[in-house]
Order: C-alpha cells, then sequence, then structure tokens
C-alpha cells in the first residue's frame, strides 16, 4: 500500500517563504509549479475564466485565483500580486505577455526582486520562438529524438516525459532556485528563459560529451545503451511480462549468465558486437522459459542487475518502494509518487488534500493582497474575476 502524505510541519520545508504566482498552463508549467508547493512554496494558480481546471492533474498543494487578463483591471489585479510575489511563472510563447503588459521590464520596474521565469518550447527569441509545438516536436529539434528507437524502426518518443518534464518543468525549478540564491547575495530578480528544446539538449550533454568514446557509432538502436546489447535491453517471460536487464560490467554480466543457467565459457566475449544479435535470441529464449516471479527469485538480492518491469498498479506493492514510501495517497486515495529529492531535515511535505477547484481561493486571495469586499463584488459582477465557493461532496 502507498502511505499517506507524509507527517511534519509544512512550515518547516524548504521553499516556505518563497511566493509564486503560476500562470495556468499545460504540462511542464503546472509540473514546475507543483515541485515548488511540493517543498513549501506558496503557489497560486491564476486561472482563466471558464477554464476546467489543470487538466494535466498537477495542481497539489496551490491555491487557484481566476483572472481575466484580457481586461486591463485584470492585468492590474495580476501586476498587484506580483509585486508582492517571488516568483512569476508564465507559459507562453514568445511575446504573449509583452501583449498583455505583463513583460518583464514593466513587471520587474514594479518588484525588482520578482523572478520572471518563462517556460517555452522554443525559447524567448529564434525563428520558431513563436511556433506552436509538443514534447516531440522540441525532442526532434534537441537532437534526442534522432538517437531514441529500435535499429531499422522510426525514432520514437519516450512518452512526453524528457522534453516537457524533465527539460522543461523540471530545468525550469532548477534555474528558480538558482535566481532564487544568487537574488540572497544582490537582492535582485532576473529573467529565466527555460525551454524545452535547450533543455532536453541540455540532457543530452552526456551523449555530446561520449561522441569520441565510440558508444554512438553504429546506427541507432545498435549501440552499447540504446537497445543494441543483448545485456542493456527488455525481455519477455513465460507470463508475457518482462525484466530490464542491465548487466554492463563483467562482473554483473557473470552473475546474470549465471542466473540465466547458461555457461559463461561457452559464450562469445560480451563485447563482441558481431555477436550481439545472436546472443539477444539465446538470452531471449532463456527469460522465456520462466515466469517473472521466478526471475524474480533468482536475481533479487544479487548484483546481476536484472530486474522486473513493474507497472503502475506493481510498483506501489514493490518491497523496496514500500519500505522507503516512495509513493504517498492524498486524501481521495490517489496515489503518486512522493517529492524527490528526500531532504534528511527539510524534506518536503506534499498537501494531502485534493486539488484546488477554479476560483476555489479568488476572493481569499484577493484579501491578502488588500482588496475589499466591495471592490471584489465590482470586479465578479464586472468579470474581472470568478469566485467559485467550496461545494460539499
Amino acid at each position: 500500500m502507498a502511505r499517506s502524505s507524509p507527517p511534519g510541519p509544512r512550515g518547516a520545508m524548504a521553499l516556505r517563504s518563497v511566493r509564486v504566482v503560476e500562470l495556468a498552463g499545460l504540462a511542464p508549467a503546472p509540473f514546475c509549479g507543483m515541485v515548488l508547493a511540493d517543498f513549501g512554496a506558496q503557489v497560486v494558480r491564476v486561472d482563466r475564466p471558464g477554464s476546467q481546471g489543470d487538466v494535466s492533474g498537477l495542481g497539489r498543494g496551490k491555491r487557484s485565483l481566476v483572472l481575466d487578463l484580457k481586461q486591463s483591471r485584470g492585468t492590474a489585479v495580476l501586476r498587484r500580486l506580483c509585486a508582492r510575489a517571488d516568483v512569476l511563472l508564465e507559459p507562453f510563447r514568445r511575446g504573449v505577455m509583452e501583449s498583455l503588459q505583463l513583460g518583464p521590464d514593466i513587471m520587474l520596474q514594479e518588484n525588482p526582486k520578482l523572478i520572471y521565469a518563462r517556460l517555452s518550447g522554443f525559447g524567448q527569441s529564434g525563428s520558431h520562438s513563436k511556433c506552436a509545438g509538443h514534447d516531440i516536436n522540441y525532442l526532434a529539434l534537441s537532437g534526442v529524438l534522432s538517437r531514441i528507437g529500435r535499429s531499422g524502426e522510426n525514432p520514437y518518443a519516450p512518452l512526453n516525459l524528457l522534453a516537457d518534464f524533465g527539460g522543461g518543468g523540471l530545468m525550469c525549478a532548477l534555474g528558480i532556485m538558482l535566481a532564487l540564491f544568487e537574488r540572497t547575495h544582490s537582492g535582485k530578480g532576473q529573467v529565466i528563459d527555460a525551454n524545452m528544446v535547450e533543455g532536453a539538449a541540455y540532457l543530452s550533454s552526456f551523449l555530446w560529451k561520449t561522441e569520441r568514446m565510440g558508444l554512438w557509432e553504429q546506427p541507432r538502436g545498435q549501440n552499447l545503451l540504446d537497445g543494441g546489447a543483448p545485456f542493456y535491453t527488455t525481455y519477455r517471460t513465460l507470463d508475457g511480462h518482462y525484466m530490464a536487464v542491465g548487466a554492463i560490467e563483467p562482473k554483473f554480466y557473470k552473475l546474470m549468465i549465471e542466473g540465466l543457467g547458461l555457461k559463461f565459457d561457452q559464450l562469445p566475449s560480451q563485447m563482441s558486437t558481431t555477436d550481439w544479435p545472436a546472443m539477444k535470441k539465446k538470452f531471449a529464449e532463456a527469460f522465456a522459459k520462466k515466469t517473472k516471479e521466478e526471475w524474480c527469485k533468482i536475481f533479487d538480492g544479487t548484483d546481476a542487475c536484472v530486474t522486473p518491469v513493474l507497472t503502475f498498479e506493481e510498483v506501489i506493492h514493490h518491497s523496496h518502494n514500500r519500505e522507503r514510501g516512495s509513493f504517498i495517497t492524498n486524501e481521495e486515495q490517489h496515489v503518486s509518487p512522493r517529492p524527490a529529492p528526500l531532504l534528511t531535515r527539510t524534506p518536503a511535505v506534499p498537501s494531502a488534500k485534493r486539488d484546488p477547484l477554479v476560483g476555489e481561493h479568488t476572493e481569499e486571495i484577493l484579501k491578502e493582497i488588500g482588496f475589499s469586499q466591495k471592490e471584489i463584488n465590482q470586479l465578479c459582477s464586472d468579470r474581472v474575476i470568478e469566485n467559485k465557493m467550496k461545494t460539499k461532496l
């Protein structure tokens, strides 16, 4: 069973005093905001009128304010909110914020300490900066997509994780942390140009730095770490499940061979690449003779680097994950990964509450920044804001 959100004082978290304004968007920006919220930041998500909320499901720990930024009074409210904020996180293409009179020149003039984080697909300059795109497009333009895929097949994107979340949301969170740290010395904010193309490319630095080592000299899918090696791939078991093999080092490789019941001295050299296709077939035949459970009994606790490919349903019940409390459950019994990394003194204490309803905290937030009830009623009447109260389920 996944454990409920870990106990502990949320006020003791690493980002407890950081105030973030997140303009609603898709996947990458909501993830960035959730990471900050998980570690204690006070995150206000600014939703559009008529919005259905965060379809990415990444609203944990945030509050929601509905604001019409197409109206001048709406942008005035946002500017007032950002005057007290540490971070503004915006997910739009180049020029959108400037057209709303919310560009960094204006916002930083009003709050010189503001960290203005811009998270986009292609960045704030360049010929593609105003173009639409998705993870697969950013991954393609970064060069990374060309390296992913089986031999003789088209390149394929590994879900939308690398560009959207690794190169986008997580890299943007890193940029925010760096800017916040720098501000402790200078007292000044700055603009962060985070984008999925360059973020994904930066994640691939290892590929670039090892070009001359021969790791990638063969066509896609025929190299050591891209599925070409018989000791670094996955195999189907007797019961239709899969085992993952990563026995690169000779001593680990030997343990894997022994676990498979094969004779080490009767096999070709591990690094004989011409024998890799035949070795793959031999290993596939061996793995197909036992169930996943049987293979786990053989390899668990060894250094053979052979592990089961767990489904989402299985992963929360795995002994290692249960022992570490790697997955948490919220008040609606939804399971998700515990925030990482784990800090010893000020660990993340993610909210166990449901994600916020759109506009659930509009009135609450406006009162915090000095709006009177009369002003709030007028803004609501003029449809500058929406104030949706909580409903009892």
